[in-house]
Protein backbone atom coordinates (compact mmCIF):
# COMPACT_ATOMS: atom_id res chain seq x y z
CA UNK A 1 0.00 0.00 0.00
CA UNK A 2 2.90 2.33 0.72
CA UNK A 3 4.40 1.68 -2.73
CA UNK A 4 1.19 2.22 -4.67
CA UNK A 5 0.16 5.11 -2.39
CA UNK A 6 3.42 6.93 -3.09
CA UNK A 7 3.11 6.31 -6.83
CA UNK A 8 -0.47 7.57 -6.65
CA UNK A 9 0.71 10.78 -4.98
CA UNK A 10 3.25 11.63 -7.69
CA UNK A 11 0.92 14.24 -9.30
CA UNK A 12 1.48 16.40 -6.22
CA UNK A 13 5.26 16.03 -6.38
CA UNK A 14 6.32 16.72 -9.97
CA UNK A 15 4.75 20.22 -10.19
CA UNK A 16 6.91 21.22 -7.21
CA UNK A 17 9.94 20.95 -9.50
CA UNK A 18 8.76 23.73 -11.82
CA UNK A 19 9.98 25.98 -13.41
CA UNK A 20 12.14 23.06 -14.58
CA UNK A 21 10.66 21.60 -17.74
CA UNK A 22 9.64 17.97 -18.16
CA UNK A 23 12.85 16.96 -19.94
CA UNK A 24 15.08 18.65 -17.36
CA UNK A 25 13.14 16.95 -14.55
CA UNK A 26 13.50 13.63 -16.36
CA UNK A 27 17.26 14.11 -16.75
CA UNK A 28 17.65 14.89 -13.04
CA UNK A 29 15.51 11.89 -12.14
CA UNK A 30 17.73 9.61 -14.19
CA UNK A 31 20.99 10.94 -12.76
CA UNK A 32 19.89 11.10 -9.13
CA UNK A 33 18.23 7.68 -9.42
CA UNK A 34 21.51 6.28 -10.71
CA UNK A 35 23.33 7.69 -7.68
CA UNK A 36 20.66 6.45 -5.27
CA UNK A 37 20.44 2.96 -6.79
CA UNK A 38 24.25 2.70 -6.85
CA UNK A 39 24.32 3.39 -3.11
CA UNK A 40 21.53 0.86 -2.52
CA UNK A 41 23.46 -1.79 -4.45
CA UNK A 42 26.31 -1.32 -1.98
CA UNK A 43 24.07 -1.10 1.12
CA UNK A 44 22.05 -4.20 0.18
CA UNK A 45 25.23 -6.02 -0.94
CA UNK A 46 24.04 -6.61 -4.50
CA UNK A 47 27.42 -5.97 -6.14
CA UNK A 48 27.81 -9.65 -7.04
CA UNK A 49 24.41 -9.68 -8.76
CA UNK A 50 25.28 -6.42 -10.53
CA UNK A 51 28.51 -7.86 -11.90
CA UNK A 52 26.62 -10.94 -13.08
CA UNK A 53 24.20 -8.73 -15.04
CA UNK A 54 27.04 -6.84 -16.68
CA UNK A 55 28.74 -10.10 -17.61
CA UNK A 56 25.60 -11.57 -19.20
CA UNK A 57 25.21 -9.95 -22.62
CA UNK A 58 21.58 -11.05 -23.12
CA UNK A 59 20.43 -9.78 -19.72
CA UNK A 60 22.30 -6.50 -20.15
CA UNK A 61 20.74 -5.89 -23.58
CA UNK A 62 17.26 -6.61 -22.19
CA UNK A 63 17.83 -4.09 -19.39
CA UNK A 64 19.28 -1.56 -21.83
CA UNK A 65 16.08 -1.83 -23.88
CA UNK A 66 14.04 -1.56 -20.66
CA UNK A 67 16.00 1.59 -19.80
CA UNK A 68 14.97 3.27 -23.05
CA UNK A 69 11.34 2.22 -22.60
CA UNK A 70 11.07 3.40 -18.97
CA UNK A 71 12.68 6.69 -20.00
CA UNK A 72 9.81 7.21 -22.46
CA UNK A 73 7.34 6.25 -19.72
CA UNK A 74 8.83 8.64 -17.16
CA UNK A 75 9.02 11.50 -19.67
CA UNK A 76 5.40 11.03 -20.74
CA UNK A 77 4.15 10.86 -17.17
CA UNK A 78 6.03 13.97 -16.03
CA UNK A 79 4.83 15.83 -19.13
CA UNK A 80 1.23 14.79 -18.48
CA UNK A 81 1.25 15.77 -14.82
CA UNK A 82 2.96 19.12 -15.41
CA UNK A 83 0.56 19.95 -18.27
CA UNK A 84 -2.63 19.37 -16.24
CA UNK A 85 -3.45 15.96 -17.73
CA UNK A 86 -3.35 13.96 -14.50
CA UNK A 87 -6.69 12.28 -15.25
CA UNK A 88 -5.34 11.05 -18.59
CA UNK A 89 -2.19 9.70 -16.92
CA UNK A 90 -4.40 7.78 -14.48
CA UNK A 91 -6.23 6.27 -17.47
CA UNK A 92 -2.90 4.92 -18.73
CA UNK A 93 -2.34 2.96 -15.54
CA UNK A 94 -5.96 1.83 -15.36
CA UNK A 95 -5.73 0.20 -18.79
CA UNK A 96 -2.17 -1.07 -18.30
CA UNK A 97 -3.26 -4.53 -17.00
CA UNK A 98 -5.50 -4.97 -20.04
CA UNK A 99 -2.73 -3.83 -22.39
CA UNK A 100 -0.37 -6.32 -20.72
CA UNK A 101 -2.85 -9.12 -21.42
CA UNK A 102 -3.18 -7.97 -25.04
CA UNK A 103 0.61 -7.99 -25.41
CA UNK A 104 0.66 -11.53 -24.04
CA UNK A 105 -1.68 -12.58 -26.84
CA UNK A 106 0.09 -10.70 -29.65
CA UNK A 107 3.72 -11.24 -28.61
CA UNK A 108 3.73 -14.43 -26.55
CA UNK A 109 0.87 -16.22 -28.29
CA UNK A 110 -1.11 -16.67 -25.08
CA UNK A 111 -4.78 -17.63 -25.23
CA UNK A 112 -7.48 -15.60 -23.52
CA UNK A 113 -10.56 -16.90 -21.78
CA UNK A 114 -13.97 -15.56 -22.95
CA UNK A 115 -14.41 -13.03 -20.13
CA UNK A 116 -10.90 -11.68 -20.75
CA UNK A 117 -11.86 -11.06 -24.39
CA UNK A 118 -15.00 -9.32 -23.15
CA UNK A 119 -12.96 -7.06 -20.86
CA UNK A 120 -10.62 -6.15 -23.74
CA UNK A 121 -13.60 -5.39 -25.98
CA UNK A 122 -15.14 -3.04 -23.39
CA UNK A 123 -11.77 -1.34 -22.86
CA UNK A 124 -11.40 -0.84 -26.62
CA UNK A 125 -14.85 0.75 -26.70
CA UNK A 126 -13.77 3.03 -23.84
CA UNK A 127 -10.77 4.21 -25.85
CA UNK A 128 -13.08 5.03 -28.78
CA UNK A 129 -15.42 7.00 -26.48
CA UNK A 130 -12.52 8.90 -24.93
CA UNK A 131 -11.02 9.61 -28.36
CA UNK A 132 -14.29 11.23 -29.40
CA UNK A 133 -14.41 13.15 -26.10
CA UNK A 134 -10.84 14.45 -26.31
CA UNK A 135 -11.05 15.04 -30.07
CA UNK A 136 -7.86 12.99 -30.38
CA UNK A 137 -6.45 9.68 -29.26
CA UNK A 138 -5.68 9.74 -25.51
CA UNK A 139 -2.04 9.39 -26.49
CA UNK A 140 -0.58 10.07 -23.05
CA UNK A 141 -2.61 7.21 -21.58
CA UNK A 142 -1.77 4.87 -24.46
CA UNK A 143 1.97 5.65 -24.37
CA UNK A 144 2.03 5.10 -20.60
CA UNK A 145 0.12 1.82 -20.83
CA UNK A 146 2.07 0.32 -23.73
CA UNK A 147 5.48 1.54 -22.54
CA UNK A 148 4.94 0.19 -19.03
CA UNK A 149 3.59 -3.07 -20.45
CA UNK A 150 6.66 -3.43 -22.66
CA UNK A 151 8.91 -2.52 -19.73
CA UNK A 152 7.29 -5.22 -17.59
CA UNK A 153 7.74 -7.80 -20.35
CA UNK A 154 11.44 -6.96 -20.71
CA UNK A 155 11.97 -7.05 -16.94
CA UNK A 156 10.15 -10.38 -16.65
CA UNK A 157 12.35 -11.82 -19.39
CA UNK A 158 15.54 -10.47 -17.78
CA UNK A 159 14.45 -11.89 -14.38
CA UNK A 160 16.85 -10.01 -12.11
CA UNK A 161 16.47 -8.10 -8.83
CA UNK A 162 14.74 -4.72 -8.77
CA UNK A 163 17.57 -2.72 -7.15
CA UNK A 164 20.42 -3.89 -9.35
CA UNK A 165 18.30 -3.84 -12.51
CA UNK A 166 17.26 -0.22 -12.01
CA UNK A 167 20.88 0.63 -11.22
CA UNK A 168 21.85 -0.77 -14.62
CA UNK A 169 18.92 0.91 -16.41
CA UNK A 170 19.65 4.38 -15.04
CA UNK A 171 23.36 3.97 -15.75
CA UNK A 172 22.61 3.11 -19.39
CA UNK A 173 20.68 6.35 -20.02
CA UNK A 174 22.67 8.53 -17.60
CA UNK A 175 25.14 9.78 -20.27
CA UNK A 176 22.26 11.21 -22.31
CA UNK A 177 20.79 12.83 -19.20
CA UNK A 178 24.16 14.29 -18.21
CA UNK A 179 24.77 15.62 -21.71
CA UNK A 180 21.37 17.33 -21.75
CA UNK A 181 21.89 18.91 -18.32
CA UNK A 182 25.39 20.00 -19.36
CA UNK A 183 23.89 21.70 -22.43
CA UNK A 184 21.30 23.46 -20.25
CA UNK A 185 23.99 24.72 -17.89
CA UNK A 186 26.20 25.91 -20.77
CA UNK A 187 23.30 27.76 -22.38
CA UNK A 188 22.18 29.31 -19.08
CA UNK A 189 18.80 27.57 -19.25
CA UNK A 190 19.26 25.25 -16.27
CA UNK A 191 17.00 25.81 -13.26
CA UNK A 192 19.26 23.79 -10.94
CA UNK A 193 20.83 26.26 -8.54
CA UNK A 194 19.15 29.29 -10.12
CA UNK A 195 15.89 28.88 -8.19
CA UNK A 196 17.38 28.57 -4.72
CA UNK A 197 18.70 25.78 -2.53
CA UNK A 198 15.23 24.37 -1.86
CA UNK A 199 14.54 23.84 -5.56
CA UNK A 200 17.95 22.21 -6.05
CA UNK A 201 17.26 19.83 -3.15
CA UNK A 202 13.88 18.94 -4.63
CA UNK A 203 15.52 18.05 -7.94
CA UNK A 204 18.13 15.99 -6.09
CA UNK A 205 15.35 14.20 -4.19
CA UNK A 206 14.01 12.65 -7.41
CA UNK A 207 16.37 9.70 -6.90
CA UNK A 208 15.03 9.01 -3.40
CA UNK A 209 11.43 9.49 -4.55
CA UNK A 210 12.05 6.89 -7.26
CA UNK A 211 13.78 4.42 -4.92
CA UNK A 212 11.46 4.37 -1.87
CA UNK A 213 8.29 2.99 -3.52
CA UNK A 214 10.43 0.54 -5.49
CA UNK A 215 11.94 -0.80 -2.27
CA UNK A 216 8.49 -1.02 -0.67
CA UNK A 217 7.17 -2.91 -3.69
CA UNK A 218 10.14 -5.27 -3.70
CA UNK A 219 9.62 -6.02 -0.02
CA UNK A 220 5.89 -6.62 -0.54
CA UNK A 221 6.32 -8.86 -3.57
CA UNK A 222 7.98 -11.53 -1.42
CA UNK A 223 5.40 -11.30 1.38
CA UNK A 224 1.95 -11.12 -0.23
CA UNK A 225 0.21 -13.11 -2.93
CA UNK A 226 0.19 -12.09 -6.57
CA UNK A 227 -3.59 -11.75 -6.33
CA UNK A 228 -3.21 -9.15 -3.58
CA UNK A 229 -0.54 -7.31 -5.57
CA UNK A 230 -2.79 -7.39 -8.63
CA UNK A 231 -5.67 -5.82 -6.73
CA UNK A 232 -3.50 -3.22 -5.02
CA UNK A 233 -2.08 -2.02 -8.35
CA UNK A 234 -5.33 -0.10 -8.92
CA UNK A 235 -4.66 2.05 -5.84
CA UNK A 236 -2.17 4.28 -7.71
CA UNK A 237 -4.42 5.24 -10.67
CA UNK A 238 -7.41 5.65 -8.32
CA UNK A 239 -5.43 8.17 -6.27
CA UNK A 240 -4.16 9.90 -9.42
CA UNK A 241 -7.69 10.12 -10.81
CA UNK A 242 -9.03 11.50 -7.50
CA UNK A 243 -6.24 14.10 -7.36
CA UNK A 244 -6.87 15.15 -10.95
CA UNK A 245 -10.63 15.56 -10.50
CA UNK A 246 -11.07 16.69 -6.90
CA UNK A 247 -7.80 18.49 -6.08
CA UNK A 248 -6.48 19.80 -9.39
CA UNK A 249 -9.97 20.51 -10.83
CA UNK A 250 -9.40 18.93 -14.23
CA UNK A 251 -12.44 18.87 -16.49
CA UNK A 252 -14.58 15.71 -16.52
CA UNK A 253 -17.51 16.13 -18.94
CA UNK A 254 -20.20 13.44 -19.07
CA UNK A 255 -18.69 11.73 -22.13
CA UNK A 256 -15.35 11.38 -20.32
CA UNK A 257 -17.09 9.85 -17.31
CA UNK A 258 -18.70 7.32 -19.66
CA UNK A 259 -15.29 6.37 -21.03
CA UNK A 260 -13.80 5.91 -17.57
CA UNK A 261 -16.81 3.93 -16.33
CA UNK A 262 -16.36 1.57 -19.29
CA UNK A 263 -12.69 1.14 -18.33
CA UNK A 264 -13.67 0.40 -14.72
CA UNK A 265 -16.29 -2.14 -15.84
CA UNK A 266 -13.65 -3.86 -17.97
CA UNK A 267 -11.26 -3.92 -15.00
CA UNK A 268 -13.92 -5.38 -12.68
CA UNK A 269 -14.64 -8.17 -15.18
CA UNK A 270 -10.93 -8.79 -15.75
CA UNK A 271 -10.04 -8.80 -12.03
CA UNK A 272 -12.94 -10.97 -10.88
CA UNK A 273 -12.29 -13.48 -13.70
CA UNK A 274 -8.56 -13.61 -12.95
CA UNK A 275 -9.17 -14.04 -9.21
CA UNK A 276 -11.71 -16.83 -9.75
CA UNK A 277 -9.42 -18.56 -12.26
CA UNK A 278 -6.52 -18.37 -9.77
CA UNK A 279 -8.68 -19.92 -7.04
CA UNK A 280 -9.84 -22.71 -9.35
CA UNK A 281 -6.25 -23.50 -10.27
CA UNK A 282 -5.28 -23.60 -6.59
CA UNK A 283 -8.14 -26.00 -5.80
CA UNK A 284 -7.12 -28.25 -8.68
CA UNK A 285 -3.53 -28.24 -7.46
CA UNK A 286 -4.62 -29.10 -3.91
CA UNK A 287 -6.89 -31.92 -5.13
CA UNK A 288 -4.13 -33.29 -7.37
CA UNK A 289 -1.66 -33.26 -4.47
CA UNK A 290 -4.18 -34.97 -2.17
CA UNK A 291 -4.87 -37.65 -4.79
CA UNK A 292 -1.18 -38.29 -5.22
Amino acid sequence: MAAYGLWGGFPLYWPLLEPAGAVEILAHRILWSMVTMGLLVVVFRRTTQLRAILADRRTFLLLAAAALIITVNWATYIYGVNNERVVETSLGYFINPLVTVLMGVVILGERLRPLQWGALGIASLAVVVLTVDYGRLPWIALVLAFSFGTYGLLKKTANVGAVESLAVETTVVAPLAAAYLGWLIASGASSFGSEGAGHALLLASTGIVTAIPLICFGAAATRVSMTTLGLLQYLAPVLQFALGVFVLDEAMPASRWIGFVLVWVALVIFTVEATNHHRRQLRLTVHASAAA
